[in-house]
This record gives C-alpha cells, structure tokens and sequence, in this order.
C-alpha cells in the first residue's frame, strides 16, 4: 500500500470515530502492520492533521486536528 493509500486509510477511521484507539486502527487495517499505522499516525501528528492522547500506559487514542482557517 501507498504512503497516500495508507494515509486516506487511516484518515477515514479516524474521522468515522475519533477518539478511536490506535488498536482499533491496526484491526480495521489488515493489510497494514502495526508499525506502518503507527509511522503514519506519528507523521499525521507531526503535521498536524491528528492529535495522539496518551489515555494509559501502552494505550493512545486518535482525533482529528480541526484547522480554522
């Protein structure tokens, strides 16, 4: 899969229920593995397109950034 095919997965979790925790990205993306989802998470985070909570120990949760222009 494409970094863009990659990024638009995981984007459409994430907006369908965010908040969502990163495990249940890695289920609903079977064709990805664990480290590539998180790869991705943390270059859409440094960008800015998601925020990555801590919830505990081991365990994040994902939202949208909502940008206002």
């Amino acid at each position: 899969m494409t970094q863009t095919a990659t990024t638009q997965a995981v984007m459409d979790i994430v907006r369908r229920s965010p908040g969502c925790d990163l495990e249940e990205i890695v289920h609903q993306c079977p064709d990805l593995t664990w480290n590539q989802i998180f790869l991705e998470i943390d270059r859409l985070s440094r960008d800015g397109n998601v925020i990555l909570n801590l919830q505990q120990r081991g365990h994040y949760s994902v939202k949208p950034c909502i940008r206002h222009s």
